[in-house]
C-alpha cells in the first residue's frame, strides 16, 4: 500500500514521523510530504521516505525575511500556487493520501479538488476547531473541507462529538487513541543551556498562543507569589501572541526573578531538557481536544496541572491536578498544594508516568490506522 502523508507547515512533526515510522513497520510504503527541515526539526525518518514538498522557495527566503508578515505573505502565495497548480504526481499516484494538516483553507480546497477522485482521501482531525478561533483567512473554509474526505481520523470522544454536532457523518470518523510521544532527548549541552532550578519550578512549555491560557498562568503564579508561595515559573517556546504585557505585569509586582523565558522556536532536545528540569508542567488550555505536548511530556513523572478541556478533563483521577477552563482563580487553587509539597509532586508524578506506560503504543496506532486505510479502500472498491 503505498501512502502520501501530508503535513506541508509541519505543525506535528514528532506525531508524523512517529506515525509514519508505525506505518512503515506495518508493510506500508509511506512519504511524509512537508517543508524544508529546519534546525529545530529532529525528523530522522526510519522505514519511510520524507520530501521537501511545500514551502521550498519561502523557506529558503525565512532568514533574510525574517518570521513577520512578509514571510507570511511568500508562504501563502506560494503555498496557493502549489495547491492550484503544483505537481501533485506523488499524491496521484498514492492508493491514499492522508492529510495531518490543512494550514490555509482557501488554498487547500484547491488541492483537494484537483485530489479528490483520483486516490482516496483521509484526514486526521486533531482539533475540530482546528485553528481556535484565532487564525483568520488560515481557517476559513475548514469545515467545508471536511466533506472532500473519505475518512476522519479522532483521537477522543470530545472531536467525535464536535464533528457530528457539525453535520458530519457518524459512518465516516474513526477513533485512534492518541499514544504518547517522546521528544529528542536534551544532550548535553542542551541541559547546560538550561539554567538548573533554584526552587521548585513549573513549566509551560511549546507554542505560545491565546488559547493556551500563559495569561490565566501568569495571573495565577502572580496571585500566589503575592501570598508568599515560592516557586519559579519557567515559558519556554516561541510566542504567537504579544507577551511583552504580561511580562510587564510581573516585572511591576516586582517577580521578575521568580520568571525565566526562553522564548523561540526551541529544538525537541531543548525542550526535553527543560522538562526534565522542571517539577511541575502546567497545561492551562482555554480549549483543547487532544495534546501533542501533554503526551510527549508523561514519560518525565513530573506533577501536571491542567485545564479540565477536552482530553483534559477526561484524564482519570488523580493523574493531573485540574482547574476550571478559563478560570485563573482556580488555577492557583490548584497549583498551591504542588508548590507547597515535593511530596505530592512525586506521588502525582509517578501517576503521570504510569499512566504514559499503559497507554497504547505507535505499534498499535499503526496496525489501526492501517485497519482504517483498508476500509476506505474496500469502500472506494
Amino acid at each position: 500500500m503505498k501512502v502520501a502523508m501530508l503535513d506541508p507547515s509541519l505543525f506535528t512533526g514528532r506525531y508524523d514521523d512517529s506515525l509514519c515510522a508505525a506505518l512503515a513497520g506495518q508493510g506500508a510504503d509511506v512519504t511524509l510530504l512537508g517543508r524544508p527541515m529546519r534546525a529545530t526539526d529532529a525528523i530522522v525518518p526510519h522505514g519511510y521516505a520524507y520530501t521537501p514538498h511545500f514551502f521550498r522557495r519561502s523557506e529558503a527566503l525565512r532568514d533574510a525575511l525574517g518570521e513577520g508578515r512578509a514571510f507570511r505573505l511568500a508562504k501563502a502565495a506560494e503555498y496557493g500556487l502549489s495547491c492550484a497548480l503544483g505537481d501533485l504526481k506523488t499524491m496521484r499516484d498514492a492508493d491514499l493520501v492522508h492529510v495531518q494538516w490543512l494550514p490555509l483553507a482557501p488554498a487547500d480546497a484547491m488541492m483537494l479538488r484537483r485530489l479528490k477522485g483520483r486516490t482516496a482521501l483521509v484526514h486526521t482531525v486533531h482539533n475540530a476547531d482546528a485553528y481556535h478561533a484565532d487564525a483568520g483567512v488560515q481557517g476559513r473554509g475548514y469545515r467545508a473541507l471536511l466533506d472532500q474526505f473519505d475518512a476522519l481520523v479522532v483521537h477522543g470522544d470530545t472531536t467525535r462529538a464536535a464533528l457530528i454536532g457539525q453535520g458530519v457523518d457518524a459512518a465516516r470518523i474513526h477513533m485512534t487513541p492518541h499514544p504518547p510521544m517522546r521528544l529528542a532527548p536534551a544532550s548535553a549541552a542542551d541541559l547546560t543551556a538550561v539554567p538548573d532550578a533554584t526552587r521548585p519550578r513549573l513549566l509551560f512549555f511549546g507554542t505560545i498562543r491565546p488559547y493556551k491560557g500563559v495569561d490565566l498562568l501568569i495571573h495565577a503564579c502572580l496571585s500566589l507569589w503575592q501570598a508568599g508561595r515560592d516557586f519559579e515559573l519557567v515559558l519556554a517556546g516561541k510566542p504567537f501572541m504579544d507577551v511583552a504585557p504580561l511580562l510587564a505585569q510581573v516585572a511591576q509586582a516586582g517577580f521578575s526573578d521568580r520568571l525565566l523565558t526562553d522564548f523561540g522556536f526551541l529544538t525537541e532536545g531543548r525542550l526535553d531538557a527543560h522538562m526534565a528540569k522542571a517539577d511541575m508542567i502546567a497545561f492551562p488550555y482555554r480549549h483543547i481536544d487532544s495534546s501533542g505536548a501533554f503526551l510527549s511530556a508523561l514519560h518525565h513523572g513530573k506533577a501536571m496541572v491542567t485545564s479540565d478541556a477536552g482530553m483534559f478533563g477526561q484524564l482519570p483521577d488523580g493523574v493531573a491536578t485540574r482547574a476550571s477552563a478559563g478560570n485563573a482563580p482556580a488555577l492557583a487553587a490548584a497549583l498551591l498544594p504542588l508548590v507547597q509539597s515535593a511530596a505530592i509532586r512525586q506521588e502525582q508524578g509517578a501517576r503521570a508516568r504510569a499512566y504514559g506506560d499503559a497507554m497504547g503504543n505507535w505499534n498499535d496506532m499503526g496496525v489501526a490506522t492501517i485497519g482504517i486505510y483498508h476500509t476506505v479502500l474496500a469502500a472506494r472498491a
